[in-house]
Formats: structure tokens, C-alpha cells, sequence
């Protein structure tokens, strides 16, 4: 698994329906589609979540495979949810491993919670893929704008949220970087147990931190240089405005949420 295969942050450059939608109208989806996934208690929710999805990244034209790299850095992960929700939810034994035994209920609880942070991931990592940094910073800010109101900065909450974003593959790339060189240089991240695989990252986490703030350093010098000075009397380049396509994604949406408020009502 390569660090460079974490999906959250890319842009894929496009011209499908799904880039061209609004990104408020994005963002919102997104949202939705979050708080759906855990309104979700029965499987048949989830096939209802995983066909919305499926349709909306075969519509966006982003390649399936290029989705599903964004899944290989939490494996780890997926593995220790399925193993800890199969060994520690108490139920019928199904059989038994020494002193531990996999139960009917937990081999439903650890597939429920595979398949939620799955269509999670790709959610989450789709809204990224689809929307250009700047286009997500519009629309954050556009959606942040009401707490002006309380004298909350919105531009620079957007701002900074954006670039969190934005600058995720960056420093993985660099991550990668560094790894390799200390690898070349008999730096070993693999071997040992996990108190000596910690300990071995030191040596990694220190340059990190200093490009880390060599970056940052850099992004500043360069926002200064172009006059940057807070979102205060800013205009845009590129207005935003509802359309008949941000219209139909809606309705589409409400469809969609209906749908999985009807199957948990009809669970009880």
C-alpha cells in the first residue's frame, strides 16, 4: 500500500453533470448522504445507499478503480473493525477459537459496520474528487455565511478547511518522500513489534514537521505576494447561482433520503 493511494483531497479533473453542479449543492448532498449512513439500521437501507452512490460516481465519470485505491490506507482498519465487532459481540456461537468465539450477531454487527464505513469513505472522498479547491472554498463559505452574523470569520473558516483539504495529498507525497530516504538510509518502519515501530517513526515525524512548516511558510509568502488580506471586501472570479441541474440533484436527494427514512420506519 502506497500513501499516494489516499483518495480525500485529489481532484479529478472532468466535465460531468456531478462537476458541474453547484457546490453548495455538493457539499449539502454530502452531508445528507453522511447522516443517512447512520440513520441506516437494516442492510436493505444500505443497498438503497450503495445503488444512490454507484450511480453518482458512474455519473460523475470518475474511474471505479481510482475509488477504490482510497480504500487500501484504512484497511487496516476495516480488518481491526471486523475482527473486534466478530470476537467481542456476545450472541449465538457460530464456533470457537480457543478462548474467543465468533457469534451470529457479531458476524451481522462487524458486515453492518464494513459496509457503512465503506460507503463512507467513498462518499466523503467523492465530494473532493468533483469539486476544485477553490470552487469548495466558495462553497463553504457561501454556507458558513449566516454566522457573519455572530462576528464568526466564515472566508477564513472556509479558507482553512479548504487548504486542511487541499494539502492532504501534498504531505502524504512528502511522507512517501521521506520514508524512502530513510529507508535508504536502514531506517526500518516494518519489523518489530508496535511499541519499536512507533518508536521507529521518530526519525520520520521530525522532517515531516519541518516541511510541514516549510509549506506553510511558502503558501503564506506566496498569498502575501498576491494581496491576500482575509475575506473582507473580496469579490469572486466565478459567481455561484442555483440551476436547473442543482434543481433536479435536490429532488433526487430528497427521493434518496425519503427512501432510507421509509426503510427505518418500516424496521420499527
Amino acid at each position: 500500500m502506497a500513501i499516494k493511494d489516499i483518495t480525500l483531497g485529489q481532484y479529478f479533473p472532468g466535465e460531468s453533470a456531478v462537476h458541474r453542479l453547484d457546490p453548495r449543492t455538493k457539499i449539502l448532498g454530502t452531508f445528507v448522504f453522511i447522516i443517512s449512513l447512520f440513520i441506516v439500521n437494516r442492510f436493505a437501507g444500505f443497498a438503497i445507499a450503495a445503488v444512490f452512490l454507484g450511480a453518482v460516481i458512474a455519473a460523475s465519470r470518475v474511474p471505479l478503480k481510482f475509488m477504490l485505491k482510497g480504500l487500501r490506507p484504512i484497511l487496516f482498519l476495516i480488518v481491526f473493525s471486523t475482527l473486534l465487532n466478530l470476537f467481542v459481540t456476545t450472541g449465538t456461537p457460530i464456533f470457537q477459537i480457543g478462548p474467543l468465539s465468533v457469534t451470529e450477531e457479531g458476524v451481522y454487527r462487524a458486515s453492518f459496520m464494513v459496509i457503512r464505513l465503506i460507503l463512507l469513505i467513498f462518499g466523503s472522498s467523492l465530494l473532493t474528487l468533483v469539486t476544485k479547491p477553490i470552487t469548495l472554498t466558495d462553497g463553504i463559505e457561501r454556507l458558513l455565511s449566516p454566522m457573519n452574523i455572530v462576528k464568526l470569520p466564515s472566508h477564513e473558516l472556509a479558507m482553512m478547511m479548504t487548504i486542511a483539504l487541499r494539502f492532504i495529498p501534498t504531505l502524504l507525497d512528502e511522507t512517501d518522500k521521506i520514508m524512502k530516504a530513510q529507508t535508504a538510509r536502514g531506517a526500518d518502519f516494518e519489523s518489530g513489534n508496535l511499541f519499536r515501530r512507533a518508536k521507529g517513526l521518530i526519525p520520520l515525524l521530525v522532517p515531516l514537521f519541518v516541511s510541514a512548516f516549510r509549506i506553510a511558510a511558502d503558501l503564506a509568502m506566496a498569498m502575501e505576494a498576491r494581496c491576500y488580506r482575509g475575506g473582507k471586501g473580496r469579490t469572486r472570479m466565478n459567481g455561484m447561482a442555483f440551476t436547473g441541474l442543482d434543481a433536479l440533484a435536490f429532488l433526487i436527494l430528497a427521493v434518496y433520503f425519503g427512501s432510507i427514512v421509509y426503510v427505518r420506519m418500516l424496521a420499527g
